[in-house]
C-alpha cells in the first residue's frame, strides 16, 4: 500500500493542489496504518493494542481522507473536461459504487472505533484493521483509475 502511494504521488504530484492535499493525507493515512497496525517499521508487541489515542487519531485522519475525496477530489476529476464528459461519467458509474462501497466499510470502522475509550471492546480490533488495510488498498485502485484518467486525457495541470 505504501509503495502504491508513493507512485501516486510521484506520478501526480504537483499538477492540483487539491489533488496533491489530499495524496497527502493519503500517504500519511496509510503511515499510520501501519503504526496502528504494528507493522514494520513499527514493530510492536502483536500482544497489545495501541494507545486509544492512536486509534482515535487514526480515525480521524482516515475520515480526512474519505471526504477529501468524496468531496473535493472526485468530482474535480471527473468534470476535468468537458469534451470527455461522456466517457468520464461513465467512468464515475463505475467506480463510484465500488468507492462507496469502501466508504461504507471506513464509516463502520470509524463508527466502532473513533470513540473508543478505555471501556471499549476491541476484542476485534486488530481483525477489523486489517480487513480495513484490505478496503483501503482495494479503495487506492480505484482512485488510481481515476487519476490515470486524467493522464490519458492530458487533463492534469489543466
Amino acid at each position: 500500500m505504501l509503495r502504491r502511494s508513493e507512485q501516486a504521488q510521484e506520478r501526480w504530484k504537483g499538477n492540483h493542489q487539491a489533488i496533491d492535499r489530499w495524496l497527502n493525507e493519503r500517504q500519511e493515512l496509510l503511515v499510520l496504518y501501519c503504526k496502528t497496525a504494528g507493522l514494520p517499521p513499527f514493530d510492536s508487541d502483536k500482544q497489545q493494542l495501541p494507545a486509544l489515542t492512536d486509534i482515535r487519531e487514526f480515525c480521524s485522519l482516515l475520515m480526512d481522507y474519505i471526504s477529501a475525496g468524496h468531496f473535493e477530489v472526485y468530482d474535480q476529476i471527473i468534470q476535468a473536461s468537458p469534451d470527455k464528459a461522456k466517457e468520464m461519467a461513465a467512468l464515475a458509474d463505475e467506480l463510484y459504487p465500488l468507492i462507496a462501497q469502501t466508504t461504507d466499510v471506513a464509516l463502520a470502522f470509524n463508527d466502532l472505533y473513533s470513540d473508543a475509550d478505555e471501556h471499549a471492546d476491541l476484542g476485534e480490533f486488530d481483525e477489523r484493521l486489517s480487513g480495513l488495510g484490505e478496503t483501503i488498498e482495494l479503495r487506492m485502485e480505484f482512485e488510481d483509475r481515476l487519476l490515470a484518467t486524467l493522464d490519458q486525457h492530458d487533463l492534469i495541470g489543466a
